[in-house]
């Protein structure tokens, strides 16, 4: 009896440890190169800042519970006493890394017990969130994703799905932190509006990354079904555009959305190339990943030297669609010709 709930508690750790590993890897993301490259032009207080960021959005996805890892089916088939079924109910507990944090910081009392019940809060948070999401969504998604309806027209449910993957990159959540405590300064009068653009530039680069890899949640399968659906490759691409612009014209509501439009506009007409091109496979509830630092690095100087000339002369926001129009009719031209 005990050494089948010793080999099932193995498992759970090894998947745990991959799944730890996969949150942790951000070190590909444009949020992550830009405190790079600020730490290079010697600002560590933004480096910090920046990481302090990621590591805040990281922190739900790593309060999950182990035991979820395995299936719910392979669950209900394992041969277990109520016995073992505690044993690896409770042991299973502590391999989340987050409740050995809060054991170590209430033994070491390195925290205020106000700050240390607010951790505690949160990571419970995090860790009924999935439950909640599967008694009101079901077992394949949150409920809030799986009740998005579909936008009108031919790619309504096209468009509904692309946005289900932008909402489940935790890009976007990182986007959303900033735009909503922005939002939140603003409205009880305490941001000075100088401080407007360069909070819509940080929220269009925390939102950036995904812009490079547009199909990267669609799987192999998803990029089969693609090839059956009867739409130019540019129609394609261009749903998928649509669904990033108007969700970063939406985060940039509350600051400057003339700006969030412009530096959108320049990550897209770049981005569809390495969609198109290097498309790599990226993984739900995780930062998503750049082809390349200098992907990244490009990327962002153009959406930044955007969301700053529009203000100089609205008529700038004319070459950045014609470029974005070119990029989809080039790279949707590129895509028609894999289909075929």
């Amino acid at each position: 009896m005990r050494h089948r709930a010793v080999s099932i508690l193995r498992a759970l750790a090894t998947a745990q440890r991959r799944s730890i590993q996969s949150v942790g890897s951000f070190t590909n993301n444009n949020l992550f190169s830009l405190g790079v490259v600020l730490l290079f032009f010697g600002d560590p207080g933004g480096f910090a800042t920046l990481t302090f960021l990621i590591l805040l959005v990281v922190f739900f996805p790593l309060c999950a519970d182990p035991l979820r890892k395995a299936p719910r089916s392979r669950l209900a088939g394992w041969p277990l006493s109520r016995t073992e079924w505690w044993l690896i109910r409770t042991v299973s507990v502590w391999l989340n890394p987050i409740s050995l944090l809060l054991v170590a910081l209430a033994v070491r009392r390195k925290v205020t017990l106000g700050l240390w019940a607010l951790v505690a809060a949160a990571f419970a948070v995090g860790w009924m969130a999935p439950l909640v999401g599967e008694r009101f969504g079901g077992a394949s998604g949150p409920g809030f994703l799986r009740r998005l309806p579909p936008a009108p027209g031919r790619l309504g449910q096209l468009m509904r799905k692309n946005l289900r993957e932008l909402l489940s990159t935790l890009d976007f959540y990182a986007a959303l932190l900033v735009s909503g405590a922005s939002f939140g300064f603003r409205a009880a009068g305490k941001l000075p509006p100088e401080a407007y653009l360069p909070l819509t530039l940080l929220t269009m680069l925390a939102l950036s990354t995904p812009a490079q890899n547009l199909f990267g949640l669609d799987g192999a399968g998803g990029l089969a079904r693609y090839r059956l659906l009867p739409l130019a490759g540019w129609g394609i691409l261009a749903a998928k555009d649509a669904v990033y612009l108007t969700t970063a014209i939406a985060l940039a509501l509350p600051l400057d959305p003339l700006a969030g439009c412009a530096a959108a506009l320049a990550a897209l007409a770049l981005g569809n190339r390495d969609s198109v091109e290097r498309y790599h496979a990226d993984s739900r509830w995780r930062f998503a990943t750049s082809t390349s630092f200098g992907s990244s690095l490009m990327q962002m100087v153009a959406m930044v030297a955007a969301g700053a000339w529009v203000h100089a002369s609205v008529l700038v926001l004319a070459p950045l669609v014609a470029a974005y129009a070119w990029s989809t009719w080039r790279y949707g031209g590129k895509w028609a010709g894999e289909k075929e």
